[in-house]
């Protein structure tokens, strides 16, 4: 139903990929203009760059623009008024997935990475491998990345487009995918899947959905994802292709295949990685990754594995990989505080939280001194255990409450029931009532030499930007 100059309004456009999408959007020659509750530097990025936003919802702003198709997040419902306005009109409206698939249906090639944990870091350096090779993509990231400037990168061709695939609310289903990749599986968003046994099956739909001449990446070590597997190997549709990555720490008894991508040689150095890349039996990189920790290892191969498949070289992937300096808000340095450095990180889940502080005590440091704030009241209920389980290691820890945007805060679960846990399992944890209580603890502890680790969302990431000063996060 679109064509050049159709008109395109965006309810939530100041949202990480809403607003992305808009950029695509307007690059692909449609008119464009959005609106949001609150406005944001991404709002302004996009204002700037010649797309109308509005602030607050406003059945009037439908009225004037006159949009041939309207996108709205998932977090607007049917209530909101610029969505009734549009119905009443006879104007399409459609869900931020159902667009993001459209969109993928446009291109020739398109990798789609799923998975609970790890997604914008392998589409990431997915991504700058196919640039570093000339194979110039078209990108949708959940976060900005420096190189990009933004979130998206659009490509001068409809050849090739990397995307996330994000599974809350089955909104990867709506995607096609000629190669998918599954990074892992683990319980969350606990609002829509009943269990983890709905999760997998997800994962399972989303993955049988490849043509049959499609590719589907995957972990050789992930319980989940073999579950996954088994699924599909049951059902009546044909197997994709294949392509595993993985370690070299299999038993020495074990019959496992050896992963089409290998990492040999695994150790660090000033809590980095250091390994080589083996694929067909040669060593195909040597790698000095400049991200912590064993799970962006992890990414990095599914990476290689997803750009290697589609036309990359691994001369493109080992200079991308020596190089790369993360996401935004993926073990982000964003300055120093009292001395002590001051490292953000999205990790609000107890599996992400997990390997993140296990990245971050490989950092020399004297002190590591945590600050969380968990994400919605549902995960925390449903996963209270795991949290405490995650967490009650850190040598000391201060909450603050628990973030949602999406639901009300029933007083069944906080933050301070998971410090009360976590002290009364012998844990150090405290409980900071607002931004300038967390601030008080740190100016009591937080020193040279000494590393503060702000994990959770974007409210509690913001907190560590005021901590430092920093003012843009796309500065090179």
């Amino acid at each position: 139903m679109l064509r050049a100059g159709s008109r395109i309004f965006f309810v939530g456009i100041g949202g990480i990929s809403m607003s992305g999408l808009a950029e695509i959007a307007q690059a692909d020659g449609y008119v464009v203009a959005g609106s949001d509750r609150n406005l944001n530097h991404r709002t302004q990025f996009i204002a700037a760059r010649g797309i109308t936003v509005r602030q607050g919802h406003d059945a009037a702003w439908i009225d004037q623009f006159e949009p041939d198709l309207v996108v709205h997040t998932a977090a607007v419902h049917d209530d909101n008024p610029e969505l009734q306005r549009s119905r009443e009109r006879g104007i399409t409206v459609i869900d931020r997935a159902r667009f993001l698939g459209w969109l993928n249906r446009s291109y020739n090639r398109v990798v789609n990475i799923a998975g609970t944990h790890g997604k914008t870091t392998t589409t990431a350096i997915c991504a700058l491998i196919l640039i570093e090779a000339g194979l110039d993509p078209t990108v949708h990231l959940g976060a900005e990345l420096r190189q990009f400037h933004g979130t998206v990168r659009n490509g001068k061709n409809r050849d090739l487009m990397v995307s996330e695939a994000c599974e809350y609310m089955n909104s990867f289903l709506q995607f096609y995918s000629t190669t998918a990749a599954v990074l892992n599986i683990d319980y969350d968003h606990v609002d829509c899947f009943s269990s983890l046994d709905a999760v997998i099956e997800a994962f399972s739909t989303f993955s049988a959905a490849l043509p049959a001449e499609g590719l589907l990446v995957i972990p050789d070590f992930d319980p989940n994802v073999a579950a996954m597997l088994d699924r599909l190997r049951r059902s009546d549709r044909p197997m994709p292709r294949l392509a595993t990555f993985g370690f070299d720490d299999s038993p020495p008894d074990s019959d496992r295949p050896v992963p089409t991508y290998q990492c040999r040689g695994l150790s660090y150095e000033g809590g980095l990685p250091r390994f080589e890349i083996w694929h067909d039996g040669r060593c195909r990189c040597h790698i000095r990754l400049q991200v912590p920790g064993r799970h962006n290892v992890a990414n990095a191969l599914a990476a290689v594995a997803c750009a290697h498949q589609n036309g990359a070289d691994f001369a493109a992937a080992e200079t991308v990989l020596n190089r790369y300096q993360g996401a935004e808000g993926r073990f982000t340095e964003v300055g120093r505080y009292r001395g002590a450095r001051v490292i953000a990180d999205y990790a609000h889940h107890p599996a992400a939280a997990r390997v993140t502080l296990a990245a971050a005590r490989l950092l020399d440091h004297r002190h590591l001194w945590v600050v969380f704030q968990p994400l919605t009241f549902s995960r925390v209920k449903v996963l209270f255990d795991d949290y405490v389980d995650a967490l009650k290691g850190s040598e000391q820890i201060i909450f603050s409450e628990i973030y949602s945007d999406r639901e009300k805060n029933t007083g069944e679960v906080s933050s301070r029931m998971l410090v009360e846990r976590i002290n009364a399992l012998g844990g150090q944890a405290w409980f900071g009532e607002n931004f300038d209580q967390i601030r008080q603890w740190l100016d009591d502890r937080a020193g040279a030499e000494d590393v503060i680790l702000v994990m959770g969302p974007e409210n509690i990431r913001d907190f560590a930007d005021e901590l430092t000063g920093r003012t843009s996060h796309l500065d090179d």
